[in-house]
Parts: structure tokens; C-alpha cells; sequence
């Protein structure tokens, strides 16, 4: 029954979106409201897909008490096998039930949020059909990721995303940048992507098999391992937004606000984090690899503070968050703590879905993603208001909200392997991840309080707009999100919920009590997350019509552009790979078409020489055939005399 509820669980949504994908995906509006019946079912499909896997989800986390496997042999080809099947258990659930919830609020959120665009006066979205059948398949795509028994089948979930994510950023051709920055999405996760399977296919050929349960379980070499682990980051550092291929993620906000969430919070970003946790013992036996991935996520938890500190737009704010909150995940997974990294992907999936919704109610309501333009929308808009609240504290790490509990729990951990050397990596990458998200909760307590500042309080900018709270089918979702926003991080005390996320991987200080820990360790990132938050508000009180960003002064540029790392691969990576297809191009068109080109302009000639001989006039042509008799004679004659 288990076996059959998992192998489920990605097929209904991906059903409900290949049979979206047969809809008309630009149907003729019947009516001033747009109740076209190509969108009605398009909205049917979406909804029911992912209220059908969130029902499926919550059976699985009910029936699974333990490790469950089923699987059949597919392929067989040379001693090399691969199955299909599912591995479940405690952990697979519960990811589950939160992509699936997060897919549902998506899915409602975005029938009301398409309905009038804010970038233009159209009543109903033109494409609709399309998009709900590609976040179907987008969410069908991570679940078979979340429940893959087998690397391939968890490949092509991993790609099918890719794919998803490329639609859906550029849905909206209208604008400028949607294009650029699908594209943008897809080469550069596909530059991590092609590691990523090189690291599978070397596991594979390794154990004779691409089941899961057969790669953890087979002896591997040293340098097997370390080579696979770091091929395996490659993609990680995709599909997980690290450094240095992080760059994809804020400008995906080109594309629908519904879809920024459906990335950001629980799909493609999550997936990197979920399957090093799948894969963590080969890690775990490889140190190499999590020193690497304890440096990148450190370096992405600054980066991405930083960088968010001095964004005007609202939207890439919380993209850059996002960047900094998956360097505590994947700084967790190096100091030897999945179950702390899995905790805060699960709260993280649900403040930052919240986020984004109501960031897109705001959105919605203006008309404009710029903070500069906003200001003064606590009294018109007080559900967004106070959900806006309850999110941004989470990220903050406000407790008892949820983000507080499992930050907690990262920096705990992060603390024993410095101080204590539990973690299977080196100390210093223990000391490296604790002071990087100390600081980063001070960061993160700035840049959430200037976004509440500039977005709610002070005085309106845009004294035309009559800005109000959003209708019900955009409402409901943020309110229903806004309960485990507030309230997860207390299911860290359940013992059943903390055993479902427990691995069995190197001891950490303090896993055994649970994920939650409270002692003394709390008081430095609560004073630090004072700090922030103290910093941004004394600076906004003294001028409350400036942006408290301008406290940074000649770092305010520096730290908008990234630290211009877009620019530096631009001309480390992007200027030298033109020139080099400009290159080839000239090659191939001046050396391999000029030969072909030219051997049939040389055929040309000589034919129309020949042609001009056979047309020539009856005089011309009687001497030439004089001409060619005796030249024939005279050889005949030299023939007989050499006899």
C-alpha cells in the first residue's frame, strides 16, 4: 500500500499536466470575466492535481513508520541496472506534504493573480492553460525527485524541473527580461547539471546499479567517492542556487510572482539540499566533498544578505533571502546535521511561499515590485500586513515563529562542530558555517525590517494608487500559509516529527534531545538579531522618508550589483564562449562550407565552359571538330611508330 501511495504521489500530478498541455493554450475569451472552458478546466486540472498529491502526501506521512523500497528492474544492459521504483520514509513525507501544500496554495493564488496583471490591463491571463499545466508538471517533476528509488529516475525529475522552470519564468513573453532570464535559468543550472550527471553515471558504472539503496550500500573507492561527491555538488550548486552559480535565481523574478514561490520555497531550490541529504553517508565517507560544500554555503549565506540589504525591488529582496537561507541548509549538511538542513527547508518552504504571496498581493494592489514606490500600506492592506509580519519575523528568526527554531537548530550544530569537532568535516568548517550565520541573522534582521519599514509604514509615494487587500482566492492561500509559518517550528518538540527527519549519520551534540534546543546557545543570535533589527530601525526613525539603505553608503552599489559577480562571469565565461562560437562559426562557414561552396562553384564553371563549347556556331564547331580529329590522328600515328 506504502509502495503504491509513493508511486502515485508524482503520477497524478503529472497526469493533470500533460492533459493541460492538451488544452488550447490561448482560448478565445467568452465573456468580460474570461470563464472561457478551456481555462475553467485548465484551473479544474491544476487544483485537483495538487489537492489530489497533497491528499496522498498526508496518507504516506500517516502510513510510514519506517525506510520502505519497491522496485522493478527496468533496464538490464551489460551488468548495468536500472529500476523503477520508490524509497520512502519519515523525511520523503514530510517534503512531500510540503511541496504539495505550497503547489495547492500556487495553484489557487494564481487563478485570482492572472486574472489582471499588473504589467497590463488584460482580464484574463491569454496562456493560462499552459501555465497551470506546467506547474503541475513542475510539481509532479520534484515529487519524483522526493520518492525516486533510482539516480536515473531521480535525473529525470531533476531535468523535467529544469525544463518547468524555464516555461514558467518566461511565461510572460510581454516583458522585456522574462526571455533573458528563463534562459539565463537554464544554461546555468544546466552548467551544474552536467556534473551532476556525470557524478551519476559514475556511481552507477561503480556499483553495477543506479538503485539508490545499491549505490549506499557498495564499497566505493576513496577517489570513486570524492569524485562522484563533487560532480554531485556541480548540480547542487545549480538547482540549490550556491555560489557561484547562484546568479540565475534573483533574476528569475522576470517571471509570474506565484511562480517566484513555487521556486523559491519548496521545488527547485529544495531539491539540491533533499538529495545530498538522499545520498549523505557517500558524502559523509568523502570529507573533501562537505569542506567544499561548507565553504560555498558559507559564502552564499553572506552573499546573499548582503545582496539583499540594498535591493529596491520587493521581489528580488526575497530572492536573494532565499540565496542566504539555503547557505544555513547546505551549511547544516557540512558541519553533519541533515535533519537541522531538512527542519529549515521545511520551514523555509513555508515563510517563503507566505512571502512571496503576499509580496504579490502588495504587487497587486500597487501595480509596482519597487519598495521606493511603496510606503504607508499598514492600514489599507492589514491582512498582508500582518502576514507580512509573521513571514518576515520567521526569517528573521523571531521566536518562538517558525524560522526561529530551525535557524536555531543550524547554528547549533554548527557550534558543536566548531567547538567540539562533531561534524564529519574538518572544525574549521564547523568555526566557518557558525560565524557565517552569527552574522547573517544580524544581516538578515536588517534587511527584513527595512523591507517591513519601506513596504507598510511612512507615508504613501504613490498618493494615486488606492491600494486594498486582495480578493479571497488570492487571501486565503497567505492566511492558510501563515499558520506554519508561525507554528512549525513547535512540531520540532513532537518527538514523532523530529524522529521522521533524524538520520543516522556522524553524532552531533544535542541531536539526541531532538531538533529544537534551548539553552544558553540562543542568546547570542537573539542579541545579534536585536542588533539588526535595532540598526534599521533607529536609522529609518531618523529620516522616515529615506531608505535606511543609504546608511551603506558607498557599499550600496557594490552590494546591489552582487559584487558584480554577474559581470565577472560575464567576462570570465559569457565574452570568452561567444568568441569562441564566433570563431567556430567563421571556421565553418569560411573553411567548411568555402571548400564545399567552392569545389561547386569550380563544377559550375567548367560546366557552363563546356556548355558555352557545345552552344558555339556551326563554323567554330567545324573546326573544333577538325581540330580534335587530328589531334586523334597524330596519337594514333605516335602509337604505331612507338610500336
Amino acid at each position: 500500500m506504502t509502495g503504491l501511495l509513493g508511486a502515485l504521489l508524482p503520477a497524478v500530478p503529472l497526469v493533470a499536466g500533460l492533459l493541460g498541455l492538451l488544452l488550447p493554450p490561448a482560448p478565445r475569451r467568452n465573456s468580460a470575466t474570461g470563464g472561457d472552458r478551456a481555462r475553467t478546466t485548465a484551473v479544474a486540472l491544476g487544483v485537483t492535481g495538487a489537492a489530489g498529491a497533497l491528499a496522498l502526501a498526508v496518507a504516506l506521512l500517516l502510513t510510514v513508520e519506517g525506510p520502505t523500497e519497491t522496485s522493478t528492474t527496468w533496464v538490464d544492459v551489460g551488468g548495468l541496472m536500472v529500476t523503477l521504483g520508490v524509497r520512502l520514509d519519515g523525511a520523503a513525507a514530510l517534503v512531500a506534504v510540503a511541496v504539495t501544500t505550497v503547489a495547492l496554495a500556487v495553484q489557487v493564488y494564481s487563478i485570482g493573480y492572472l486574472r489582471r496583471g499588473p504589467h497590463d490591463d488584460v482580464d484574463v491571463d491569454h496562456r493560462y492553460p499552459p501555465y497551470a499545466a506546467q506547474i503541475s508538471l513542475f510539481t509532479g517533476a520534484m515529487l519524483l525527485v522526493v520518492v525516486a528509488g533510482d539516480l536515473i529516475m531521480l535525473l529525470v525529475g531533476w531535468e523535467v524541473m529544469g525544463l518547468c522552470s524555464y516555461l514558467l519564468i518566461a511565461h510572460d513573453r510581454r516583458l522585456a527580461g522574462a526571455p533573458a532570464a528563463a534562459m539565463k535559468a537554464f544554461l546555468v543550472t544546466r552548467v551544474g547539471d552536467v556534473g551532476f550527471l556525470l557524478g551519476i553515471a559514475l556511481l552507477g558504472v561503480s556499483t553495477g546499479s543506479f538503485r539508490i539503496a545499491d549505490v549506499l550500500a557498495h564499497n566505493h573507492s576513496g577517489a570513486t567517492l570524492t569524485a562522484a561527491g563533487l560532480l554531485l555538488l556541480a548540480g547542487v550548486a545549480g538547482k540549490s542556487a550556491q555560489f557561484p552559480l547562484h546568479t540565475w535565481l534573483p533574476d528569475a523574478m522576470a517571471g509570474p510572482t506565484p511562480i517566484s514561490a513555487l521556486i523559491h520555497a519548496a521545488t527547485m531550490v529544495a531539491a539540491g539540499v533533499y538529495a545530498v541529504a538522499r545520498l549523505y553517508p557517500l558524502f559523509t565517507a568523502a570529507p573533501v566533498t562537505l569542506t567544499v560544500l561548507g565553504v560555498l554555503g558559507a559564502i552564499t549565506l553572506l552573499l546573499g544578505a548582503l545582496a539583499a540589504t540594498a535591493q529596491d525591488d520587493i521581489k528580488r529582496v526575497l530572492a536573494w533571502s532565499t540565496v542566504s537561507q539555503l547557505g544555513y541548509m547546505t551549511g547544516a549538511l557540512a558541519v553533519g546535521s541533515p535533519s537541522a538542513a531538512l527542519f529549515h527547508l521545511l520551514t523555509h518552504a513555508a515563510f517563503k511561499a507566505l512571502l512571496f504571496l503576499a509580496a504579490g498581493a502588495v504587487i497587486h494592489a500597487v501595480g509596482t515590485t519597487l519598495m521606493s514606490e511603496m510606503g504607508g500600506l499598514r492600514r489599507s492592506m492589514p491582512v498582508t500586513f500582518w502576514c507580512t509580519v509573521v513571514g518576515l519575523g520567521a526569517l528573521a528568526g523571531v521566536p518562538p515563529l517558525a524560522g526561529f527554531w530551525s535557524k536555531d537548530g543550524v547554528l547549533t550544530v554548527a557550534e558543536s562542530a566548531a567547538l567540539e569537532g562533531t561534524g564529519p568535516a574538518p572544525s574549521w568548517v564547523g568555526w566557518l558555517v557558525w560565524l557565517a550565520g552569527l552574522l547573517g541573522v544580524a544581516i538578515t534582521a536588517w534587511y527584513a525590517g527595512r523591507l517591513l519599514l519601506r513596504t507598510f509604514f511612512g507615508a504613501a509615494r504613490l498618493p494615486l494608487v488606492r491600494p486594498h487587500d486582495p480578493p479571497a482566492l488570492l487571501r486565503w492561500p497567505v492566511l492558510l500559509l501563515a499558520v506554519p509559518a508561525a507554528l512549525l517550528g513547535l512540531a520540532g518538540f513532537v518527538g514523532a516529527f523530529a524522529d521522521r527527519l533524524r538520520f543516522a549519520t556522524v553524532p552531533v551534540a544535542g541531536s539526541e534531545d531532538g531538533l529544537v534546543h534551548l539553552g544558553s546557545g540562543v542568546l547570542l543570535p537573539l542579541a545579534l538579531l536585536l542588533v539588526g533589527a535595532g540598526l534599521v530601525t533607529l536609522g529609518w526613525r531618523r529620516n522616515r522618508a529615506a531608505d535606511p539603505a543609504a546608511a551603506l553608503g558607498p557599499l550600496r552599489p557594490v552590494f546591489a550589483r552582487a559584487f558584480r559577480l554577474d559581470d565577472v562571469q560575464h567576462t570570465l565565461v559569457v565574452r570568452p564562449t561567444r568568441a569562441l562560437a564566433r570563431a567556430a562559426r567563421a571556421g565553418d562557414e569560411v573553411v567548411v562550407d568555402g571548400a564545399v561552396e567552392g569545389s561547386g562553384r569550380v563544377a559550375s564553371g567548367l560546366g557552363a565552359g563546356l556548355a558555352a563549347l557545345h552552344r558555339a556556331a556551326l563554323p567554330r564547331a567545324a573546326a573544333g571538330v577538325l581540330a580534335g580529329a587530328l589531334l586523334i590522328g597524330l596519337a594514333a600515328t605516335l602509337i604505331g611508330v612507338t610500336r
